[in-house]
């Protein structure tokens, strides 16, 4: 039997209410969404966007609003991982509350989990489209594009959008700035230029390159004639602490001092970012900021700025990366095999603009 032909929704002007379900609590994973939601609002300036994820993400998708219209914060549930189930009573409140509204189309932009399709379709809407697993949840082809595992964080979510009937707007990412933002990285910054924003910390042990290796990278910038800025959020000052102690040369300390705009701003201001594979990395791509990113279990493919000679990759091929794992099972050589000398040959193509003409791994 043939495939059902897509109903591509997003192109029929009888929808005019959207909810995007984007349990997604990363930056880099909200950022990577930016140019699907302005597909949709460039396809249909008519449509009023919801986007419904956790609550602590509002910041982030405020930044969005341009192509979000309304932000509803998500209680969670039992088969979401990145949060505590709630109460039943709150979850089917919140589930009453959303049927209530009598959305035309919920599209399910988590990723391959099943549990995101059910969350999807309790929401109530007349048409439920999105990602799916197939043979793991039996939702219709016809709305439901099979979840493209690999393929470029971004790719994927243009791939499901223009599959709805929003044609792809080009994929740059986008984090706006405001003057507060500025003015408060500027205050944090103290007239300090010139500078490359070293940022050790990851949510995954098997994504964060030892300290001591940051340590090195931060001295041989600053003997490059580099000041080095340390980043991370408030749960990485020990981890940032650790670094700068392991430092012969000197560093502004910044971790758990900025708020996000102006952790932005002081992206926005920086030479180069050196970073695991975290967040921050999509931030420098939406500032159009060089980077290098150590990718130990994650996927330089699914990740890696579209640039290659702004957007160098750190790493060596052990035959198990990328893994995705939390943590690494054996010994972690993804990590010890890669040395600071080669870290910081990478910064110096970045830094020179031609590290597109360097293998991908070091």
């Amino acid at each position: 039997m043939a495939a059902p032909f897509p109903l591509r929704p997003l192109a029929d002007p009888s929808v005019r209410t959207l909810a995007v379900v984007r349990l997604r609590t990363g930056l880099g994973d909200l950022l990577a969404s930016v140019p699907a939601l302005r597909a949709v609002r460039r396809a249909r300036p008519d449509l009023r966007v919801t986007m419904i994820s956790f609550a602590e993400v509002e910041d982030v998708v405020r930044r969005q609003c341009a192509y979000v219209d309304e932000f509803v914060p998500f209680p969670g549930h039992p088969d979401i991982p990145e949060r505590p189930a709630p109460p039943d009573d709150i979850w089917r409140a919140f589930r009453a509350e959303m049927r209530a509204r009598h959305f035309d189309l919920a599209v399910q932009m988590y990723g391959a989990l099943p549990a995101a399709n059910r969350v999807t379709e309790q929401i109530g809407a007349r048409i439920a489209g999105g990602f799916l697993t197939p043979g793991a949840h039996s939702g219709s082809l016809a709305t439901h594009l099979p979840y493209p595992f690999r393929a470029h964080e971004i790719d994927r979510h243009l791939r499901l959008v223009d599959f709805l009937g929003a044609p792809p707007d080009g994929g740059h990412l986008e984090l706006p700035l405001t003057g507060d933002d500025q003015d408060e990285a500027g205050a944090l910054l103290g007239g300090l230029r010139g500078y490359a924003i070293v940022h050790p910390g990851a949510t995954a042990d098997s994504r964060r390159w030892p300290p001591a290796r940051f340590a090195a990278v931060a001295d041989g910038l600053v003997h490059r004639g580099i000041p080095v800025v340390l980043t991370g959020v408030t749960s990485e000052k020990d981890l940032v602490a650790e670094v700068a102690d392991r430092m012969d040369e000197t560093a502004l300390q910044l971790a758990g001092r900025t708020s996000l705009g102006a952790a932005a701003a002081v992206v926005d201001g920086a030479r180069l970012v050196v970073s695991n594979d975290t967040g921050i990395v999509q931030v420098a791509v939406a500032r159009r900021t060089p980077t290098v990113t150590v990718y130990l279990a994650g996927d330089a493919v699914r990740w890696r700025g579209a640039d290659p000679s702004r957007h160098g990759v750190a790493l060596v091929d052990v035959g198990c990366n990328p893994c995705g794992l939390q943590h690494c099972p054996i010994d972690f050589r993804c990590a010890t095999w890669l040395s600071p000398a080669a870290v910081l040959r990478r910064c110096e193509t970045v830094l020179a603009g031609t590290a597109d003409a360097d293998p991908p791994c070091v």
